[in-house]
């Protein structure tokens, strides 16, 4: 087990951890929590002898190994195989041992120990790893060169899970991953064999793959059993408990405060004063917990365009003649909240590069409202912020015109205090940095926001908080994100991109998380008898017109009664005004023709939806 006994330790001068003691027992899974700063990466460092102790002792039992992802693998000429399989450092030492080995008694060794380590299976295992994590088999043969940063960083996570050390620790691995790989890495984790010690803010992970969670708060540790949902619902207990305590040792402390003043003058009452006065000093204060400043975003409300704001008509789209998606038919609403679901390459990000109008369409038509303005968030953008200017500097370059108090309020909106308002981009943490991505992406109030990975480097509370602005917010929103609570709150209609194509995915995030972890198992046939129901996205599109097919005769009913209480008017009527009379009578005459035209619209959308759902 992992043994973490008293230890204190501090960087540049700050105590981060003091006096934190906890036991980790053999084979679990843990997630490790905090908000961001608190010090959750330097406990690892802490853990691997990376940084030395100011006081306690951490013990794992005696040959441990210990594994985590450091740094991205080189971008070298070795195949993605090699590398991951190189990751098993016995195996490697003993296949290199057994062509030079010439005493009989070392090479029947070797080849036992070979075998006890399954090294002949290595190959089919570090494979299946790579493919769980986006590597086709063509491409687990290529060399690592050929791939991105972000890429290396899967094929490091790939080689420390293929090297099953006693104790694995993992920062954020989800954060280079796509829903695919964070979903097959969540069950991968479940199946563990050894200690796993996490750190991640994605909550679907932290309540599927660990048993057990630690807490680093307040510079103290606190084990709770059980996944993050049981850990917050037991904290708030706690806190509870705690706050009741101090709240009720405080009318004690009161009481005997009030004792003491009024007998302490008196000889009589002398003694029984003296007491108290003691049991006040001896008593030991109970602190109620202090609330942490609550994250918070704010997003600013467009104003209402016509619908549709995109719609694309047998559409096709690329990158010079390659034609990466086709036969895009879609319609975008400003109330829509679309997540785009599909394996890493399959073209989301081509079809929100299409959207955003960096790219084209090669066929079809794609027609736009005029006014559309369209905020885009990437996580290459948080790469591209300017790191030796402050936040308030680039809101000035897009916001000139605005006073700094009113700028300065837009960074508070997003967490940003006065502080990080002045401080250099190279100086915030990558948490603060998407924050300020995020406000940029949003600072002009666009009908349609683009978000591609938003939630890289939000802890928990952030990611909450985002949930709500999103939840608030009155533009459309289109989603691609590794984060399935992310997706569950804020999607209400999901599109599967696939094969060259965008289509409107029937069934809910659940469903598809269960074809992804079994791709293969196949499907039962459909009675060929039972009529096609109108796919959900049909039936969302169906209701929209529905509302908005009411809230138009809403409108008109209340245009009508107010030309009805003017025609009602006796001065209407008088001789010098006879003229106005047919003019109102007119406008009257054409309201109830707009609003026979609006009931017979709402009439049959209201017959279409009906259909639908039965």
């Amino acid at each position: 087990m992992l043994k973490i006994n008293d230890i204190t330790y501090s960087v540049a001068g700050r105590t981060l951890v003091e006096n934190a003691t906890a036991v980790i027992p053999t084979g679990h899974k843990v997630g490790l929590v905090g908000r961001n700063g608190t010090g959750k990466t330097t406990l690892f460092n802490v853990i691997r002898g990376h940084i030395v102790l100011d006081t306690g002792a951490i013990s794992l039992p005696r040959g441990s190994r210990i594994g985590g992802v450091s740094q991205e693998v080189p971008g070298n000429e070795v195949s993605l195989i090699d590398t991951v399989l190189k990751a098993d450092v016995e195996r490697t030492d003993l296949l290199a041992e057994a062509e030079t080995a010439t005493d009989p008694n070392r090479i029947a060794e070797i080849q036992t120990r070979l075998a006890d380590i399954d090294a002949w299976s290595a190959e089919a295992r570090g494979s299946a790893i790579l493919k769980g994590l986006g590597f086709t088999e063509s491409e687990q043969k290529m060399p690592c060169s050929a791939f991105s940063g972000g890429w290396r960083m899967r094929v490091a996570l790939a080689a420390v899970l293929f090297s099953e050390p006693d104790l694995l620790l993992l920062d954020e691995p989800t954060n280079y991953l796509d829903l695919e790989g964070a979903l097959w890495l969540e069950a991968y984790l479940a199946k563990y064999p050894h200690t796993v010690l996490i750190v991640s803010h994605d909550r679907e992970l932290l309540n599927r793959a660990v048993g057990g969670i630690l807490h680093l708060e307040d510079k103290d540790l606190t084990y709770y059993t059980g996944n993050y949902d049981t850990f917050v619902k037991q904290r708030a207990e706690k806190r509870a408990l705690l706050t009741a305590a101090a709240k009720k040792q405080d009318l004690q402390r009161a009481h005997l405060q009030s004792f003491v003043d009024r007998f302490k003058a008196k000889a009589s009452k002398a003694k029984q004063a003296q007491s108290r006065v003691k049991m006040l000093e001896k008593m030991e204060t109970i602190r109620a917990p202090e609330d942490a400043a609550r994250t918070v975003f704010t997003f600013p409300s467009p104003e209402e365009l016509s619908p549709p704001i995109i719609a694309l008509e047998n559409g096709s789209t690329g990158y010079g003649e390659t034609v990466i998606l086709k036969g895009l038919n879609l319609r975008i609403d400003q109330d829509d909240r679309i997540a785009l679901l599909g394996r890493n390459g399959e073209g989301k990000s081509t079809l929100s590069k299409l959207l955003f109008g960096q790219l084209e369409v090669m066929t079809g038509k794609m027609s736009t409202s005029n006014k559309l303005r369209i905020g885009f968030f990437a996580q290459h953008q948080v790469e591209e912020l300017h790191i030796d200017e402050t936040p308030l500097q680039h809101l000035i370059r897009v916001k000139s015109e605005e006073g700094q108090p009113r700028l300065r309020a837009r960074l508070a909106g997003f967490g940003l205090g006065a502080d990080q308002a002045d401080t250099e981009v190279r100086r915030l943490s990558g948490g603060q940095k998407a924050r300020l991505s995020l406000l940029l992406a949003t600072i002009h109030a666009p009908h349609l926001l683009i978000l591609d990975e938003p939630t890289n480097h939000l802890d928990i509370e952030s990611r909450e908080a985002l949930v709500e602005a999103l939840t608030a917010y009155t533009g459309a929103v289109i989603l691609v994100s590794h984060d399935m609570h992310l997706l569950s709150m804020v999607a209400d209609r999901l599109w599967l991109v696939r094969n060259g194509s965008v289509t409107p995915y029937d069934e809910d995030l659940q469903e598809y998380r269960k074809l992804l972890l079994a791709p293969d198992k196949p499907k039962a046939d459909k009675p060929k008898e039972k009529p096609k129901k109108a796919s959900r996205d049909q039936v969302l599109a169906l209701r929209s017109e529905v509302r908005k097919g009411e809230e138009r005769v809403a409108k008109i009913n209340d245009m009508r009664d107010k030309l009805a209480k003017k025609l009602a008017d006796p001065a209407l009527y008088e001789d010098a005004r006879k003229g106005e009379v047919e003019v109102w009578q007119k406008k009257y005459a054409e309201v109830m023709g707009a609003l026979e035209r609006a009931e017979s619209i709402w009439m049959a959308s209201l017959e279409k939806l009906e259909k639908a759902e039965t």
